[in-house]
């Protein structure tokens, strides 16, 4: 049964993918098999999530090939949230792409690409082999290359051009770790790799400045695809120009694989390096943030301002890898959770004024909270909710993620890091306000409803029609909405039990044992180490 569930979450978007292309000339048919098959996705994470909690981490292996050579699949408590996060974003971008999205992007296999792209991610959440990290790092950028620039408008292109660019940097660094990594240790199974690394280099195969090198190159590339300082200018330039539906998924989903990769080899490959690494990731972490923060208070176009805010909030996350505490990884998968619900609905809102309106700028906006056409009071609240929980403001989600990394840094006395943090919730919350003051509160200019530019920035011509949704077309859009700022509410109103599932999955973060009994076979655990050559080879 457990092997069943560790598959499913691969095998459910692939499916998915492949139907919705068979239904290439039906649409409609289309739209129920993505909603279906997101449901299945996130009802099976739930069930996985589930039984790692209550049996332990879980690992299956592919076509009997044992490990360490074999391809595994492995769920601990974090790599099963983050499946759970897959499916619910995948639910919420396929309910409001059921009138977000339109007719010439279904006719070119929008829905099909959206499943790829899950495919990729759950992959990489779930398997346990970094070269099968590559390859679902690779379906990833295949499918949303393609989401991006489906559509064909010139910033489309330029941002495609611009998000593949710099993915395929990462992709060549990460294959070059990749490579370095084998050819000292003679495979690539994470658990396997641990045991190798345990305990300091292997036997003296391995230099300690060959392993911090190793956790560099490795750093860069992921830190590529997460978006952290000086390697963020290509997300700003490139997840505004699609359609909504698309930059909340890219912002839910995208940057969190690279995190979540991020605390993957430092945590279980490189925890010996933490010490040495910390100092740089602290920097970073700093960095990220301002340099994230800044950005988005000097924007006027609403999507490229959240853009900006991605980068920011991953800065948190890095701090709190770099803190490498329980209480700091606990607070980083806390954040994670909050960050994916508050940064996708977030996204999500921007396209419903956009429609609205026909435009995401915010000197053309205004007059959202004053309306009483088409739900517009109630977007302005449902707005308020996920910008202040991205503020930290308490009790919302983004108050507990953000206390638990600042006493993590407190316990460790990194007292600039935190007033730091400290300072960015405050410009993140000046920046929210500026949106607050610009598309709601202010009076709707003049000319708001008729056909104006798109909000792309000057030289491009675009221009988007003002039409009109229907009940049921606005329904769906606001649905996934509404569930997700409830999310948002709830998670800082149930804060203990969420706080106990993120201290569990922190510590088993730090304490591999357990994982590495569960790819490997509790005896594998009862040695010291694997012997002291790539992999037990003679």
């Amino acid at each position: 049964m457990h092997d069943l569930l560790l598959t499913l979450p691969i095998l459910i978007p692939l499916a998915t993918a492949l139907v919705a292309l068979a239904l290439w000339t039906q649409p409609a048919a289309q739209r129920v098999v993505s909603v279906i098959g997101a449901g299945a996705l996130l009802a099976v994470g739930l069930l996985l999530l589930a039984a790692v909690w209550r049996d332990g981490i879980q690992a299956v292996v592919m076509a009997n090939w044992q490990a360490p050579f074999g391809i595994v699949l492995v769920a601990d408590l974090t790599s099963a949230v983050m499946v759970v996060m897959t499916g619910l974003m995948g639910l919420a971008a396929a309910v409001y792409a059921l009138a977000g999205i339109d007719a010439q992007r279904e006719r070119h296999g929008y829905h099909a690409l959206v499943h790829f792209l899950l495919f990729g991610v759950s992959g990489a959440f779930l398997t346990g082999d970094l070269f099968n990290l590559y390859v679902w790092f690779e379906v990833m950028l295949i499918a949303s290359f393609v989401l991006i620039a489906l559509g064909g408008t010139p910033a489309q292109l330029q941002g495609a051009v611009k998000y593949v660019t710099m993915s395929l940097l990462a992709s060549m660094l990460f294959l070059a770790a990749v490579g370095v990594l084998y050819g000292v240790a003679g495979g690539l199974n994470m658990a396997a790799l641990h045991l190798f690394f345990a305990d300091g280099p292997a036997k003296g195969t391995v230099s300690d400045g060959l392993v911090v090198v190793l956790a560099l190159l490795f750093t860069v590339a992921f830190g590529i695809k997460a978006a952290i300082f000086p390697f963020f200018f290509w997300l700003p330039a490139s997840y505004h120009t699609g359609p909504a539906v698309v930059s909340a998924l890219f912002a839910g989903l995208l940057t969190k694989v690279g995190v979540y990769a991020l605390v993957r080899v430092h945590t279980l490959l490189f925890a010996d390096a933490a010490a040495t690494l910390a100092p740089l990731l602290l920097a970073l972490a700093a960095l990220t943030m301002v340099v994230g923060v800044l950005g988005a208070v000097a924007q006027n176009e609403l999507r490229r301002l959240l853009s900006f805010h991605i980068i920011s909030q991953i800065g948190y996350m890095i701090m709190g890898l770099a803190f490498f505490t329980p209480l700091a990884l606990a607070g980083v998968l806390y954040f994670l959770v909050h960050n994916i619900l508050a940064k996708t609905n977030l996204f999500l809102i921007s396209g419903v004024l956009g429609r609205l309106r026909g435009t995401e700028h915010l000197t053309r906006l205004g007059g959202f909270y004053r309306s009483r056409a088409q739900g517009a009071p109630g977007l302005a609240i449902l707005f308020l909710v996920s910008a202040l929980a991205l503020a930290g403001v308490p009790p919302l989600s983004g108050f507990w993620a953000k206390l638990l990394l600042v006493r993590a840094g407190l316990e460790i006395e990194s007292y600039v890091l935190v007033a730091v943090s400290l300072g960015v919730s405050v410009l993140t919350l000046f920046s929210m306000t500026k949106i607050w003051a610009e598309a709601f509160w202010k009076e709707a200019p003049s000319d708001a409803g008729s056909r104006v530019p798109f909000g792309r920035g000057p030289g491009i011509n675009e221009v988007a029609p003002v039409t009109p949704l229907t009940r049921g077309g606005l329904v769906s859009l606001l649905t996934p909405v509404v569930a997700l700022a409830l999310l948002v509410v709830g998670m800082g109103l149930v804060v203990e039990p969420l706080v106990t599932l993120a201290d569990h999955a922190a510590r088993q973060l730090l304490e591999p044992a357990g994982y590495v009994a569960a790819v490997l076979g509790p005896e594998s655990v009862a040695q010291s180490v694997l012997p002291r050559v790539p992999f037990g080879r003679e």
